[in-house]
């Protein structure tokens, strides 16, 4: 088992930034893939950026270039997040994992408004 615990949601102006992270705990070793996801009101969860061991992070289009991925390569994943838009505003969820198990935190609030 593996638990994931989310911080760093909040309210931001436009053009702010926020930094999400995520602490992994539980049976980490055999974790090689952890990510952000978000959902927005009455859309279906979508990846926003995922990093895997060994490899290069991988961004959803509508956020490469202002989000970026980050470890510390033991137990954290972090989301920065730069020039924030309204259309950011979700629920951003950790996800991490190792085939064929998926684990997610329990989400933090992002809200993007002036």
């Amino acid at each position: 088992q593996v638990q994931l615990v989310e911080s760093g949601g909040g309210l931001v102006q436009p053009g702010g930034y926020l930094r999400l992270s995520c602490v992994a705990s539980g049976s980490i070793f055999s974790i090689n893939t952890m990510g952000w996801y978000r959902q927005a009101p009455g859309k279906e969860r979508e990846l926003v950026a995922v990093i895997t061991r060994g490899g290069s992070p991988n961004y959803a289009d509508s956020v490469k270039g202002r989000f970026t991925i980050s470890d510390n390569a033991k137990n954290t994943v972090y989301l920065q997040m730069n020039s924030l838009k309204p259309e950011d505003t979700a629920v951003y969820y950790c996800n991490a994992g190792y085939y064929p198990y998926v684990y997610w935190g329990q989400g933090t609030q992002v809200t993007v408004s002036s």
